[in-house]
């Protein structure tokens, strides 16, 4: 069985990714930032036939990163991350900046020695667009985009030095994007389309080595 650990499991996109890791046969380890999030999720799982664990998991608090229990994994997937809007406080984007970058760097070199142990490693960045070289099409706060350059500038060197360890190391990097709607030409990007690339890419064979997913923006013409 595949053991999978997604951050940010507690709502939204890193919710709907344990649940379909989950319905296709992994092993879940569910992490959110409270304890109430991580087993709503879990349970979300188990009641559809899945088997998960619940984990409180703070990106933004190196402590939380240490005292995660964790003896096997094979997928990580960098999922969580807080978005920050316009108006924003120091304390936000601290909490941001330290959560999407740091917090994502310290977890990934925590759990290599994990991944190192598995026959089919992968890490799973779901960075933003916000983390493209000259895009400036989202409405976040600079912060974010910060945020998001770091985790893509990391992720870009990682790959790179885990190749000839067969570990591979995948990066999506989409526009803003809503939970729930049409999934047509016209229509914003889902999560659900999302999640599609990145399952695309993990149940490759092992030769096939997706560094990144790049996404077009629903540009509305007049």
């Amino acid at each position: 069985m595949t053991h999978v650990l997604v951050t940010g499991a507690g709502r939204d996109t890193g919710r709907k990714l344990a649940l379909a890791f989950a319905a296709r046969g992994a092993h879940v380890l569910a992490t959110a930032r409270t304890r109430a999030a991580a087993e709503e999720t879990a349970g979300l799982i188990e009641a559809a036939g899945g088997t998960a664990t619940p984990a409180v998991l703070d990106l933004a608090d190196p402590s939380s990163i240490a005292q995660l229990s964790i003896d096997r994994l094979d997928i990580l997937v960098n999922s969580g991350a807080r978005y920050l809007g316009p108006e924003v406080t120091p304390d936000d984007i601290t909490d941001t900046i330290a959560g999407a970058a740091t917090g994502t760097i310290l977890l990934t070199e925590r759990l290599l020695p994990l991944l190192r142990a598995s026959d089919h490693p992968d890490i799973v960045n779901l960075i933003s667009a916000a983390g493209e070289p000259g895009q400036h099409r989202s409405d976040a706060h600079a912060a974010f985009y910060a945020a998001k350059h770091a985790q893509a500038g990391y992720a870009e060197i990682l790959s790179e030095r885990l190749r000839p360890e067969g570990i591979r190391v995948i990066s999506l990097f989409p526009p803003d994007f809503v939970q729930a709607g049409p999934r047509e030409s016209a229509a914003d990007l889902t999560a659900d389309s999302v999640i599609d690339c990145l399952l695309f890419a993990v149940n490759q064979p092992r030769d096939c080595f997706i560094r990144s997913f790049y996404f077009e923006q629903l540009v509305l013409r007049r």
